[in-house]
């Protein structure tokens, strides 16, 4: 399989995104980490530019052993004795000379003639081969040159001593198979091709950054630039992760070696949007929120049978945890029942159903079910004995008014199947409706304590509802879940008096001795 090399630029191209901003700690924890994944190439910075990218470069050059750390200078000289006194202490000193070939740069940018911008382009990696063992020549905005101009000058600067060559498509207006086609007819074209390594260096202004790079190393590209979550000028350059894993899921097609440990970019992924504060967006490739989500029940069900119904990367590839199924208002039986298994719960079909029938009418009215919003409702099943006939809260209904008494309206399903219905008063709506509860209940009742908490985030959260009370001489706890906390506090009233009666009952069928 052929070696392609990556060139991680998330410290320069990366960082020049608007709105990211490191320090040398941040950037060197990133380095650190990028090494972990094991990537060939770091550009660590532009160190010409100021003196906190000077040391910055400076100081992963001279931290990083196993990756090589290289830096970004124009083709002038102080740039490059500048990269070179960051540079030097690290293990292949390496550069990155870049200067602009298109003619609208060298005309309006550069105001430089096409014969000028090739000697200073050679006499720049002259003089840096004088200083680096490893030097790297960009055209840039090279694929908006002029393809005998291009022939030309990367003719000349390999004679000049430049080992790595890199035609970028800067301003990322390429087409997979235009950009593919460039770098067959320069490794066809170019004197000294053969001696030299292609690099692609590709932005997303059209979003085809990585089948850009991807076409280029099918075309002879030895070395792919890139950055993680795909960060960088305008719309970013091409994402490390979607290259890595789009280069090893499809080995049929693609016979190429990259030489990164996938199990890291997870954690890579990670680190960079927490440094960065780039959040990652949830639909992204490979490492989004979403990227192993699956809500609809056909996908749950077929994912649960065989992942790869639906999965063609698996998350533990990237280093990611098994992902749960998300579940939602699309999301299927099956899917209900292997969560509920997995966080341990044993219930009956019955009651799973019963569990599920509740599931499903609360995900019309929430956006997301939670994990507590699970471990509420599969708790409510967890009975302890089948045939004990409790209470069930048919409707509850209040009135209040700021000058008004409270007074609420209960009507609840009794242990001998009747439906029953009481009102009261109370000092607010909470007492109003225990009142009216314990009316409809029998026996005294005394609460010992009360409070609700919210389950989950957001203005559609549960209410979940804790009652300690004492009934019939015995003292038990209820708790229930709504989004109407007054539901939830009925319901952990009447879950407190159905468990006494469950003890009750497991009383008298008790053997006395």
């Amino acid at each position: 399989m052929r070696k392609i090399d990556i060139f991680d630029t998330t410290l320069r191209d990366g960082e020049q995104s608007a709105g990211i901003n490191l320090n040398t700690a941040e950037k060197i924890e990133i380095a650190k980490q990028l090494e972990r994944l094991g990537v060939t190439i770091i550009e660590a910075g532009f160190p010409a530019s100021s003196p906190g990218d000077f040391d910055a470069v400076n100081r992963i050059a001279g931290t990083v052993k196993n990756s090589i750390v290289t830096g970004l200078a124009r083709c002038v000289q102080k740039d490059i004795d500048t990269t070179w006194e960051a540079i030097k202490v690290a293990e292949q000193p390496h550069i990155h000379v870049f200067l602009a070939t298109s003619p609208i740069h060298m005309e309006y940018k550069l105001k430089k003639s096409p014969e000028q911008v090739v000697e200073q382009a050679v006499e720049a990696v002259k003089y840096a081969k004088k200083l680096f063992p490893l030097v790297q020549w960009s055209a840039e905005d090279g694929f908006r040159s002029d393809r005998d101009f291009l022939v030309k000058i990367i003719g000349e600067v390999i004679a000049a001593g430049a080992t790595t060559i890199n035609v970028p498509d800067t301003v990322g207006y390429a087409s997979p198979q235009e950009y593919g086609e460039l770098f067959k007819f320069l490794r066809e074209n170019v004197r000294g091709a053969d001696q030299v390594k292609f690099s692609a260096h590709c932005h997303d202004d059209l979003g085809m950054a990585t089948a850009n790079s991807i076409a280029a190393v099918e075309n002879g590209a030895d070395q792919v630039e890139c950055t993680i979550n795909g960060i960088g000028e305008r719309a970013g350059n091409a994402s490390l992760e979607e290259i890595g894993v789009a280069l090893h899921i499809r080995k049929d097609i693609y016979p190429f070696e990259t030489g990164l440990n996938l199990k890291e970019i997870k954690r890579t992924s990670q680190l960079v949007s927490r440094l960065t504060g780039v959040v990652i967006q949830p639909n992204k490739a490979i490492v989004g929120r979403n990227a192993f989500a699956h809500e609809s029940g056909i996908h749950q069900d077929g994912v649960l049978k065989n992942p790869e119904t639906y999965e063609i990367i698996s998350p533990a590839l990237i280093g990611e945890d098994d992902v749960p199924l998300v579940l939602g208002k699309h999301s299927g039986r099956a899917a209900f029942r292997d969560r509920a298994v997995k966080m341990g719960y044993d219930l009956s079909d019955d009651k799973l159903n019963k569990a599920f029938a509740e599931f499903k009418k609360l995900a019309d009215r929430k956006k997301e079910i939670t994990e507590e919003d699970l471990v509420t409702l599969l708790t409510e099943q967890q009975v302890l004995i089948e045939d004990v006939a409790l209470y069930e809260l048919k409707s509850v209904q209040v009135q209040y008014g700021t000058e008004n008494i409270p007074t609420a309206t209960v009507a609840v399903t009794t242990p001998t199947g009747e439906i029953a219905t009481s009102a009261a008063t109370g000092a607010g709506s909470v007492e109003a409706i225990f009142n009216t509860l314990e009316q409809l209940v029998g026996g005294t009742v005394n609460i010992l304590d009360y409070r609700v908490t919210s389950v989950g985030k957001g203005r559609d959260a549960l209410g979940e509802a804790v009652i300690n009370l004492r009934y019939n001489g015995y003292t038990t706890t209820g708790r229930d879940a709504a989004q109407d906390v007054l539901e939830a506090s009925a319901k952990a009233y009447l879950n407190a008096i159905n468990r006494q009666l469950i003890q009750a009952s497991i009383r008298a069928h008790q053997p006395t001795v």
